[in-house]
């Protein structure tokens, strides 16, 4: 049976997948080449993993966790601002790493101070604590030898080898090392998480942008179905984005990647204030790897606040990548495939973290699904 929402809507370009990639590449092509554009999502709300939401007390959360915007690339930071008004933020991050007390994350002077008991008080000192504590390791291969050749083994032992192992379901000597190259580390007192140049979030939600950048009548979302289910009913396109996982797309015929998961467990309290700080992590003591408080990423005066707690897991919706040899090498065949049907085809194209298997920041999703509409379209950006 024809699905009655796209029975007598005949889209020029369709997409698969109603996150940022999805998103992008709907609005560039509605605005600049005004396509018709069908977007087709499995989930019931827009905006897939950044989805945002008022929850009964008024506190604006983020379903599946704690998104931060931060970039230093000048045509993403123009190119979101056409869409929502930007409210400055810097996130502050700390590791409960014995059940009760918390030090910060980067880890800088006052997290070694407080850890070992140290009076460090200069860049300098810092550099030489740390210069003594690194295991020399040239290339790093791993995530164990990326901390413990950067802040030595101790910090590894107390702050991350557990946090690792609770968030992955694998040790860090398992995983490839650009898991934890991304772990900033500080030689002095900052304890903002980012550095980039433009730090902030959506003044009204990420779900307030996402719709801003759909409000074109050519732009038609169809939420709750399966791409896979109606597939057969749509011709005539000119083009399809995919931005779901690449091996669903050919049907696992190589095997499945492995991707990990998050639980979210919500819990409202009759207190305006829960946490030291926005998101604090977990390493050791708890089931769950981090507890996040929604009303600190946004300044919202409330009397309640909401925080959420994360547990991973395989099971449930694919978030994150695990990339280590044996995925990708499954990978690999997965892109050889991609890559034929994009050049043999011409109208068929994989955009995204779940499509090339890889994650990437907002921002770098942002970038890379505007990369590809003005690559495919031969357009200079205006932005």
């Amino acid at each position: 049976m024809l699905h009655t929402e796209i029975k007598h809507f005949k889209p020029d370009i369709v997409i698969v997948g109603c996150g940022i990639s999805g998103i992008v590449i709907a609005e560039r092509y509605a605005n600049i080449l005004h396509k018709k554009i069908l977007i087709v999502e499995k989930r019931n709300h827009i905006g897939g993993n950044c989805y945002d939401y008022y929850n009964k007390d008024g506190i604006l959360v983020h379903k599946y966790g704690a998104h931060i915007f931060h970039t230093s690339i000048d045509e993403v930071w123009n190119y979101v601002n056409r869409f929502s008004e930007f409210t400055p933020f810097r996130l502050k991050v700390r590791s409960c790493y014995d059940g009760k007390n918390t030090v910060p994350i980067p880890v800088n002077i006052d997290t070694v101070n407080t850890l070992f008991g140290l009076k460090i008080e200069t860049e300098k000192e810092m550099e030489a604590w740390l210069e003594k504590e690194r295991v020399h390791i040239d290339s790093p291969t791993n995530s164990e030898e990326s901390v413990i050749s950067r802040m030595g083994r101790r910090i590894y032992e107390i702050m991350f080898k557990n946090y690792f192992k609770k968030q992955w379901d694998l040790w860090p000597a398992q995983v490839d090392a650009s898991v934890n190259n991304r772990i900033p580390i500080r030689t002095n007192h900052d304890d903002t998480y980012f550095t980039d140049t433009f730090q902030a979030m959506p003044s009204h939600g990420y779900t307030k942008l996402f719709e801003k950048m759909l409000e074109n009548d050519n732009i038609k979302v169809v939420l709750n179905t399966d791409y896979f289910e109606i597939k057969n009913q749509l011709s005539g396109f000119e083009k399809l984005f995919f931005t779901g996982p690449v091996d669903r797309f050919f049907d696992h015929k190589f095997g499945k990647l492995q991707y990990r998961s998050l639980n979210f467990e919500f819990t409202t309290y009759d207190q305006e204030s829960y946490l030291e700080e926005a998101v604090i992590a977990y390493p050791n003591t708890e089931k769950f790897t981090r507890i996040v408080e929604y009303k600190k990423l946004t300044g919202q005066k409330k009397l309640k606040t909401t925080v959420s707690r994360e547990i991973s897991t395989w099971e449930g919706d694919p978030f994150y990548p695990v990339p280590n040899k044996q995925n990708w090498d499954l990978y690999e065949k997965y892109k050889s495939e991609a890559e034929k049907i994009e050049q043999e085809n011409g109208r068929i194209f994989f955009v995204g973290r779940l499509a090339n298997y890889k994650y990437f920041n907002m921002d770098q999703t942002f970038k890379n699904a505007l990369d590809l509409f003005y690559s495919i379209e031969n357009l200079e950006k205006d932005f």
